[in-house]
């Protein structure tokens, strides 16, 4: 539970009428060394701007004096015992009472006298703000393979897979309206919430814009852990786009299954050669496993959509033509195709005298359409179980 440490911050009985302006939530963990130093540069901020403003520190139960010394300087501290960046962020975005949220984190990276012009781009119409870093790196700032590799490749990703424009996904220094926060849902409580706010800003439409900020180097020791932190940014990118961890591939496997299964099944050469029953067994088990893994992404929409509020114009568009026995019906036509060839392997081996069978490829084939059928005719149930949730 996330438990708020009284304080006494500026302004103290004019906040009591007044909602503030801005507020600049500071995520802490063990910063007692740039703590004091992050909260004034962000109250003068504040103060050179003429607005009614606080600074809120969410403090994540440092084992220093981080907490008192954000106190002392004049923010008010909340302490978040759950550690995690995400934990941090959603205690103070629960404890800020300003119109605008500014987010910074407490190393000295980020220069707090550009809350300014956030303040302005939200003025402007903005719904979310994100700071650039990327041309504006200060020597020793980043390691070499987060500047080159892991933030240009976990960006592109994010970009590709969302559709987001965003330059520099992971910048620690961005801002956004308050009365937004309900429309994000933010829940992820490691450093991946800093994907998890861009692409649930970008498949709400918030109006998004960035700017070049400078990035400097830290104070005191880092917490970042690159792979540990790298493969959580990426596991969530996959988790929530079902297109590129389930579909495409699905689609790719099961349509290049298809084909093989086609050509050597008909007999056609390929290549300048004809391929015998080995390169038909392949071809099955790519199909099938297609199958399986395009099953797998149509459920994975379903629950985002009916259980986690997610919205794909693809797959809305799929659920209104589509219904189960739409499903079933495709199913049971490859169940039954499989049993009609199974059934004239039966007959012609009854006619030889239960003899030996030489149908190896009919029998790969029926095999592997009755499997595909089993797989979409049952799919289509669980479908429309998860469905059973819709309003």
């Amino acid at each position: 539970m996330s438990t708020i440490i009284q304080t006494s911050p500026p302004a103290a009985a004019q906040a009591a009428e007044e909602e503030p302006l801005v507020s600049v939530v500071i995520p802490c963990l063990n910063e007692a060394e740039n703590i004091e130093a992050c909260v004034h540069a962000a109250l003068e901020a504040i103060a050179r701007m003429g607005a009614y403003g606080e600074v809120v520190v969410a403090d994540n139960n440092s084992e220093d004096d981080s907490a008192r010394l954000a106190e002392e300087a004049g923010a008010r501290v909340i302490v978040e015992r759950r550690r995690g960046y995400g934990s941090a962020y959603m205690a103070g975005f629960a404890a800020a009472r300003g119109r605008y949220i500014v987010m910074a984190d407490a190393d000295l990276t980020y220069d707090f006298n550009e809350i300014p012009r956030f303040v302005a781009a939200l003025d402007g119409g903005a719904e979310m703000v994100i700071g650039d870093r990327m041309d504006n790196i200060r020597p020793g700032a980043m390691p070499w393979h987060h500047q080159y590799i892991g933030n240009p490749i976990l960006t592109g990703l994010l970009n590709l897979f969302f559709r987001t424009g965003i330059s520099d996904a992971h910048c620690g220094m961005r801002a956004l309206r308050r009365d937004v926060l309900p429309r994000l849902d933010l829940r992820t409580t490691g450093m991946e919430f800093a994907s998890e706010m861009v692409i649930r800003a970008s498949k709400a439409n918030l109006r998004i814009t960035e700017f070049p900020i400078e990035y400097h180097p830290r104070g005191g020791e880092s917490k970042l852990s690159s792979f540990r932190d790298g493969w959580r940014h990426l596991r969530f990118l996959l988790v929530h786009s079902p297109n590129h961890l389930f579909i495409v591939p699905g689609a790719l496997l099961a349509g290049l299954g298809t084909l093989i299964v086609v050509l050597v099944g008909a007999g056609l050469e390929v290549a300048g050669r004809a391929w015998g029953v080995h390169a038909l067994i392949g071809g099955a088990l790519l199909m099938i496993v297609g199958t399986q893994v395009l099953a797998l992404g149509l459920c994975a929409h379903a629950y985002g959509t009916y259980f986690m509020g997610e919205q794909d114009p693809w797959f809305d568009r799929m659920r209104s033509r589509f219904r189960l026995e739409h499903g079933l019906l495709l199913g049971g036509l490859f169940l039954l195709i499989g049993v009609v060839m199974g059934a004239i392997i039966l007959a012609t081996w009854i006619a030889h005298g239960f003899g030996s069978l030489s149908d190896e490829q009919l029998a790969v084939i029926a095999a592997t359409l009755m499997i595909v059928g089993i797989q979409i005719f049952f799919s289509s149930f669980l479908l429309s179980i998860l469905g059973l949730r819709r309003r």
